[in-house]
């Protein structure tokens, strides 16, 4: 009789924050011979292009307490309660061995189910603060990963600190050779998170077209902008002479990143990982409303170890944003011990510490 082949199940909400890490830790356990599941909504299934094709995508209905008009509240307990029944008739039928949850609310169902049918489960937090999904189910689950540290717990949970996992991409480049900026073709990356900034398409394509000449005529740019303001960040850097690269979504991220001798960026946990596993220097501007002002606990380990500049939105000008990065980039020395910086604060093997926790609640 063959040994029956244990089963993941990962419950991951709709944007790049929630599924990078996700699909990292389905990347690794595939390769341990693990069936992997991955439990979303509709919203979230437009995110798992990258995830391997190998990884069962099932759908359930979920809804958010916090977005949408009276009707739309109103009716998602009983999208959420209808979504937790079919999640617990599949797990019941295929019994999973694990459940981790990387929080949004396309992962309650699931993350209810397990409960009900009291399966091993964990939840991963990327951010320095617990999202709210997280925060409900933190003291509901056998353990709490944190990708930030220190973390922001509810009295009484106690939690892990694993490092947030980088996909397979990123950790190809981990620690990829820095070139120092100089008189030379030099690149830029411009990220806001998976859908993008705009205040980021607001203040950094004037920022960069008043570098001095002597800099800006060595620069080239990869900018991922909002559909609706790709055109008009396209236009601006073609008026003002900027080879630049203007897309909604980059699926080469970790590429761009590792050439660049510059990110500019939200503080977004993923974004954050990525920077600090590759190793190089930034421009973080927080995401003011974020849940608990997250991000800007996201940017604080590379910004107190000397691998980012930190900027608050509401200080986020063009000549502030102009100053900063010529600063960088005119300083060669500089820019290396902020490169260096950026990776003393990397952690390439949160991936096989989430690993490990999952084996460990396997049995």
């Amino acid at each position: 009789m063959t040994e029956r082949q244990r089963l993941l199940v990962i419950a991951a909400g709709g944007t790049g924050g929630h599924m990078f890490p996700a699909q990292a830790l389905a990347e690794v356990m595939l390769r341990k011979g693990w069936r992997v599941k991955l439990s979303t909504d509709a919203r979230g299934a437009r995110y798992t292009g990258g995830f391997p094709h190998t990884v069962e995508i099932e759908q359930v209905a979920s809804a958010s307490f916090v977005r949408g008009g009276v009707l739309a509240k109103l009716v998602a307990p009983l999208r959420i309660l209808g979504g937790t029944l079919a999640a617990a008739w599949r797990m019941w039928r295929d019994r999973p061995d694990v459940v981790v949850g990387f929080g949004g609310y396309p992962a309650i169902p699931a993350m209810a189910a397990a409960r009900v049918l009291r399966l091993p489960r964990m939840i991963h937090e990327q951010n320095g603060v617990l999202g709210r999904v997280n925060r409900v189910f933190s003291r509901r689950v056998d353990r709490v990963a944190c990708g930030t540290w220190p973390a922001d717990l509810p009295e009484g949970v106690a939690g892990v600190h694993t490092g947030n996992p980088v996909r397979a991409a990123v950790q190809e480049r981990a620690g990829a050779p820095y070139i120092p900026p100089g008189d030379y073709p030099m690149s830029i990356l411009v990220i806001g998170g998976s859908q993008g900034a705009r205040v980021l398409s607001d203040i950094v394509p004037p920022a960069i077209a008043a570098l001095p000449m002597d800099v800006l005529r060595n620069i080239r740019v990869s900018h991922q902008a909002r559909d609706e303001d790709s055109a008009r960040v396209a236009q601006f850097y073609a008026e003002n002479g900027v080879d630049a690269d203007v897309q909604p979504f980059f699926r080469d991220v970790p590429r761009r990143m590792s050439e660049a001798q510059l990110v500019i960026s939200r503080a977004g946990a993923s974004s954050v990982a990525d920077i600090s596993v590759i190793g190089r220097p930034s421009i973080l501007i927080p995401y003011p409303h974020a849940t608990g002002d997250h991000q800007s606990a996201n940017a604080r380990g590379l910004s107190e170890a000397g691998g980012a500049i930190v900027i608050p939105e509401s200080r986020a000008t063009v000549e502030i944003m102009a100053e900063q990065i010529a600063s960088i980039l005119t300083q060669p020395d500089g820019a290396v011990k902020m490169a260096h910086a950026a990776l003393s604060v990397g952690k390439p093997e949160a991936t096989e510490e989430l690993v490990a926790l999952v084996e460990e609640l396997a049995g």
